[in-house]
């Protein structure tokens, strides 16, 4: 009896072992696996999905009238997400226009100024040929009259009453000659007004622009293709100048930031290829490259956990995944999602076949 138990412990024991050695020896390939990765040649470091976040804020202070989107919505570059109340801008659009008007009519008044002055200065010109060509005749008459006073033909009367009309000849030229000039200085004057009013219509051009610019900025747009992540405010609410609306993610520019040791540093090149495996979906390699390198080293962020990470300094790191396999994959970006990102600090070193690339199927269009 004692025998068979014996036996039969026996055979309990053993399968126990193996559980425990089979055990045993997965951890220790766990751990292996976690420290060193493939082994020389490669470094990795733990990070999260992040995505380049852009504000949609407003540029003039007002009440937010409508809000197109909701969280999560996928938009495009250039389409309206919300629309802020434009009643005070259209009014003073509408004063502004009229003032625009306005000051075109003045424009329209100095033009008709100037052509009356130059009118005034024909008429003034003419006036002056008619009195210099009595000016003309009555110093010859005036001459003639000389030389029959001196033969004895004329009286001295006669005399006096020619070198009086050539006197006031000369005076009436002088004085149309003095109109003349006025007329030229009330065109010069009309011109300056002319240019005053063209300066006045376009400031007020200016004005319209600028406020129809603000009608147009109070549509809010989106600047880039991405992802609606928050809905910062609501329609109604009043907002200052560059107050939030919503929060995009622009899932063009995705990348992981990790930090590796400083002894892994000094071998990563920009544009270095990187193997990126998020916790979520172990079952995938997502391929990205090396497009930052701190060029300073910084103490150990909370964020780095693993054991052997935890030195003094460490330097920051980005892998930027490409543009056209995001497009791709559009639906399927997530941020914040931690990972591992492996990279090979040794060219002549290739990639594990567990670190081959691969990729979720492409959504069906």
């Amino acid at each position: 009896m004692s025998k068979a138990s014996s036996l039969f412990s026996k055979k309990r024991i053993v399968p126990a072992t193996l559980v425990v050695a089979v055990a045993v020896l997965a951890w220790w390939g766990w751990q292996r696996w976690s420290d060193h990765g493939p082994g020389e040649g490669f470094a990795s470091g733990n990070g999260r999905i992040e995505a380049t976040e852009i504000d949609v804020a407003t540029k003039l202070p007002g009440r937010v009238e409508e809000i197109l989107v909701r969280e999560g919505d996928f938009v495009q570059a250039g389409q309206t997400l919300a629309r802020m109340q434009t009643d005070t801008l259209r009014a003073q659009y509408d004063q502004a226009e009229a003032g625009r008007q306005q000051a075109e009519h003045g424009v329209a008044a100095a033009q008709a100024q100037i052509a009356l002055r130059q009118s005034e200065v024909a008429t003034a010109q003419a006036l002056v040929a008619q009195r210099e060509a009595e000016l003309d005749a009555a110093r010859r008459r005036l001459a003639r009259s000389e030389t029959l006073s001196v033969e004895g033909a004329s009286s001295a009367q006669e005399l006096d009453d020619d070198r009086a009309r050539a006197r006031a000849s000369q005076a009436a030229v002088a004085a149309t000659r003095a109109q003349a000039a006025a007329a030229q200085a009330a065109v010069r004057a009309a011109e300056a007004q002319l240019v005053g009013a063209q300066s006045t219509v376009r400031a007020a051009e200016a004005a319209v622009a600028r406020i129809q610019a603000d009608i147009d900025d109070s549509a809010l747009k989106s600047p880039r293709a991405g992802r609606v992540q928050v809905r910062v405010a609501q329609p109604g609410e009043v907002l200052g100048a560059g107050g939030r609306v919503l929060n995009l993610l622009d899932l063009s520019d995705v990348y992981m930031t990790f930090f590796v040791p400083e002894t892994s540093a000094g071998r990563i090149a920009i544009g270095s290829e990187v193997r990126i495996v998020l916790d979520a979906a172990p079952q995938y390699v997502i391929p990205a490259t090396i497009s930052f390198v701190a060029s300073q080293a910084q103490f150990t962020p909370k964020t780095v956990e693993t054991a052997n990470e935890r030195q003094k300094l460490m330097f920051r790191v980005r892998a930027q995944i490409p543009p056209e396999l995001l497009r791709r994959h559009l639906e399927q970006v997530k941020t914040g999602v931690p990972g591992m990102a492996w990279l090979r600090t040794d060219a002549s070193h290739e990639w594990p076949a567990n670190l081959a690339i691969k990729l979720p199927a492409q959504p069906a269009q």
